[in-house]
């Protein structure tokens, strides 16, 4: 049997970006959740995925919408970043945000932003697998991604030229 903290050490030597998946309701309510686990899935057809947790309170909310937008964060965004992963009724009080092709939050700021509908959702374990299939997207040409490592949030130190 695998215990559960050494396989948390262990995982989280690998290093992962750190995203917030965004969606808006027909009324209008904003919802936004924190995810460690994006992906690239496929190029043809541009396909996406991330694993919400189970017991996520958020995600079934994103998940009735259909569609999200998954905002790529840059190193300064360490406090935005703290915000979507603590619970809050509205997440988005006072927080300036535009909006995506297909109307979901887009924040400010991001380094990078995927615009999807929901392709399917699979059961994995104690997880959600989400697969957005990709209908919009765009980056900033500058910024460095906040990334997590060993139970700590970093930059990205690059060590080659371009």
């Amino acid at each position: 049997m695998i215990d559960a903290r050494q396989f948390r050490d262990v995982l989280g030597a690998y290093p992962t970006g750190v995203c917030v998946v965004t969606a808006t309701d027909e009324n209008g309510g904003r919802h936004g959740l924190v995810v460690g686990s994006f992906t690239s899935i496929s190029l043809d057809p541009p396909l996406v995925g991330f694993f919400p947790d189970k017991r996520s309170s958020t995600w079934p909310k994103i998940e009735a919408i259909g569609r999200f937008c998954v905002n790529v964060l840059g190193v300064e965004q360490l406090e935005l970043c703290n915000r979507f992963a603590a619970k809050a009724e509205d997440k988005f009080v006072e927080l300036a945000h535009e909006l995506t092709p297909s109307g979901q939050p887009l924040l400010e700021n991001a380094i990078a932003w995927i615009d999807c509908s929901i392709e399917r959702v699979t059961e994995v374990g104690d997880h959600w697998l989400v697969v957005g299939a990709v209908e919009a997207l765009g980056k900033r040409d500058h910024g460095t991604p906040l990334m997590f490592f060993r139970g700590k949030y970093h930059d990205l130190a690059c060590l080659t030229d371009d």
